[in-house]
């Protein structure tokens, strides 16, 4: 597994996780603020398709309101 961490304001994490998503080869995705507090850990697996993962999406655009920076952690698959 591969580990990557991408820093982000709360109006761009919206963006960066869809991002993410559509590059693909991800298992999971985890939204911490700048303490290191998790706010959601999304699991990715290959057959999300756009009606699963919208709801996803709405509850990342509301978490975006909460706070302004964000560090996004990203499992990647080998």
């Amino acid at each position: 597994m591969d580990k990557s961490e991408f820093k982000v304001k709360g109006e761009d994490l919206l963006r960066k996780i869809r991002e993410i998503i559509d590059e693909g080869n991800v298992n999971r995705i985890i939204i911490k603020d700048d303490s290191g507090k998790v706010y959601l850990e999304i699991p990715v697996t290959i057959g999300v398709i756009g009606a699963l993962i919208a709801p996803v999406l709405a509850a990342v655009g509301a978490l975006a309101a909460l706070a302004a920076d964000f560090t996004i952690e990203v499992i990647r698959r080998n």
